[in-house]
């Protein structure tokens, strides 16, 4: 089984001495304890997170189904479609605003509108609060995209938490408004996400490349915690918790990226194979010694592999 090109062997080591760098950058050193200050560590995690945002003027903050949502239009030209956008931060830190740089990307390259949702984080709002904001949104573009935007073709996607809800909301859209509605997402794009929430061997530690990353499974475990309290590891392989563990038939092209540095590596392992086995379209982009957060990094792997995501979505428009 080849999981990437030989010619990737080459940028290995760059791959990891950028991993080091971004480790040493997103340091928890100086955070309150998880155990005796959880809100404390949260906020702590949400200042940082912050720090690193680049808004883009583009952007527009509007109300979309009652959910706050970043909006960005391209101008001068109808759209090719709708891309509903999840941002990354484990459940419990992030916005919008920090997927800017990607989103307006897409905007210019695939000519399409984005409307990134401002779900709701826990610990304030545990599950399913996030996963309902995200099916509102998506209902609401199901049955207004055209009218609003002049395309009826959506597309979904999101990083690291946002391929979480990215999974969950396709899955509540083929299961609570039917495969008509489901079947108006033409492609998702799932890039490093989280879909076990009782945490797969790599969440835990169990992994093939030693190289640092941003995540770790103490910080791993934490997030669990704050997303699904009080339930156990049991409940929390619910399909309706956990995406791995759901009937994936009647389900989008997709494409998985995820790095062999990556603690969430196997997530995207075991949902591509299901994925593809249920008798939908996958498509798996492994890399060598990336870790979480890669394909924002400056390396040949992360620009690699956003060519291939954007290759990805414009095949599904054209198709």
């Amino acid at each position: 089984m080849e999981l990437w090109p030989e010619a990737y062997e080459g940028l290995r080591a760059e791959a990891r001495e950028m991993g080091e760098v971004v480790a040493e950058l997103l340091s928890a050193d100086g955070a309150p304890d998880a155990a005796t200050d959880p809100m404390g560590r949260v906020e702590f995690m949400r200042r940082a997170l912050e720090a690193i945002e680049v808004v883009d003027p583009r952007g527009v903050d509007e109300e979309v189904a009652g959910v706050p949502c970043r909006v960005f239009r391209p101008e001068g030209t109808t759209p090719t479609a709708v891309y509903l956008d999840f941002h990354g931060g484990g459940m419990m830190i992030g916005s919008p605003r920090l997927d800017d740089p990607r989103n307006v990307g897409y905007m210019e390259r695939l000519g399409v509108a984005v409307v990134s949702v401002d779900y709701r984080l826990a610990p304030e709002h545990p599950f399913p609060a996030g996963a309902d904001d995200g099916l509102a949104v998506a209902a609401w573009l199901v049955e207004h995209a055209e009218s609003e935007f002049g395309a009826a073709r959506l597309l979904i996607g999101g990083e690291s938490a946002g391929g979480y809800y990215t999974v969950s909301t396709l899955l509540r859209v083929r299961d609570e408004l039917g495969p008509e509605a489901a079947a108006r997402f033409r492609a998702a794009n799932v890039i490093f996400g989280v879909f076990d929430i009782s945490r797969t061997p790599s969440q835990r530690g169990v992994r093939v490349a030693s190289g640092r990353d941003m995540l770790d499974p103490t910080g791993i475990e934490f997030f669990s915690e704050q997303y699904t309290p009080g339930m156990t590891d049991e409940q929390r392989r619910s399909p309706r918790v956990s995406p791995l563990y759901a009937d994936l038939r009647a389900l989008p092209p997709a494409i998985f990226t995820v790095g062999t540095a990556d603690h969430l590596l196997d997530d995207s392992l075991f949902l591509a194979t299901r994925w593809a086995t249920a008798g939908n379209d996958a498509e798996l982009a492994v890399y060598p010694d990336c870790g979480h957060g890669f394909t924002a990094f400056p390396t040949q792997l992360a620009r690699l592999a956003n060519e291939r995501i954007d290759a990805f979505l414009h095949r599904a428009l054209t198709a």
